[in-house]
């Protein structure tokens, strides 16, 4: 065998073999991924540090179905411990405000007119389970269930690698006590940083009488997804600063599509949150 045929060989088992060294780094555990994880926000020290946040910017609402529409606002994120809070305001008569709030003992959501949610709203409060146990807002929370799995009793499991846009994540199965909902987190293969949350759940619809009523309640489907980019440090920790919030219905009654792109650029920590904010159920707004 002469020396060229040599080197080519050597450079196939080369090659092979950093394939295959690839691919087994792929297959990291699910501790590992979260370790990684809140080091990549960073670290155990910083994260210690942070007991609350407040974080306020821009939003911008698009209703996609059944109506078109387009009107941004503001919103805030604010979190202390286990308390949650989003909130967005818009001046508009018939969509003011979208909040959603978790007080440490219930979940409560904000009315559109007097009696009536947003159909956002009422998905989370059907599903509470995903703001009690701190998966909605992503790592913007301080309620966020990865800062402290053990405590929390996470119970979450590697689910391989896949893509979106091009970008090479992780994924982990979430299962969260008391919703059906299948809870998918996605993290950046290279920086770990989250990078999306996907809430699914599909109900058959009931046997009619006949095959025809039975057609007439068929399969409804729901789709809920959190965004999370253009990430920047800040107080210490790299937290991302575009939030894109994606809510899907689709069912024999028709279709529901609606997006909420928030930006970021006002960010405190460990300032004092007045526990009533995290309460947002406007008792006047159902007795008028």
């Amino acid at each position: 065998m002469n020396n060229s045929r040599i080197c080519r060989l050597m450079s196939l088992v080369f090659v092979l073999l950093c394939g295959l060294q690839a691919a087994n780094g792929q297959k990291l555990k699910t501790e590992e991924i979260i370790a990684k994880h809140l080091e990549a926000m960073g670290g155990a020290e910083t994260l210690k540090s942070v007991t609350t946040r407040i974080f306020g910017g821009t939003v911008i609402s698009t209703f996609k179905t059944p109506a078109l529409a387009r009107f941004g606002g503001r919103a805030v994120l604010a979190s202390d411990g286990r308390k949650n809070l989003m909130a967005m305001v818009f001046d508009q008569t018939n969509y003011p405000q979208e909040k959603i709030g978790f007080d440490g003992s219930d979940v409560s959501a904000s009315y559109i007119r007097p009696g009536i949610r947003s159909d956002l709203s009422e998905f989370l409060l059907a599903h509470r389970a995903i703001i009690k146990q701190g998966v909605w807002g992503g790592a913007l929370s301080q309620a966020w269930p990865l800062l402290n799995a053990i405590e929390y009793k996470v119970k979450v499991e590697s689910a391989g690698t896949k893509k979106i846009d091009d970008r090479m994540v992780y994924q982990l199965k979430f299962y969260p006590i008391g919703t059906d909902l299948r809870v998918t987190m996605f993290f950046d293969a290279e920086t770990f940083h989250h990078v999306r949350t996907e809430y699914n759940r599909s109900i058959e619809g009931q046997m009619g009488r006949t095959p025809e009523t039975s057609a007439s309640t068929g399969e409804t489907r729901y789709k809920l997804v959190e965004d999370f980019s253009d990430f920047r440090k800040e107080g210490g920790l790299t937290l991302p600063h575009a939030y894109k919030i994606y809510f899907e219905t689709a069912g024999r009654s028709g279709s529901y599509k609606a997006e909420w792109a928030i930006t970021l650029s006002e960010f405190q920590f460990n300032q004092r949150i007045d526990p009533t904010v995290f309460d947002v159920d406007d008792k006047r707004s159902k007795s008028n």
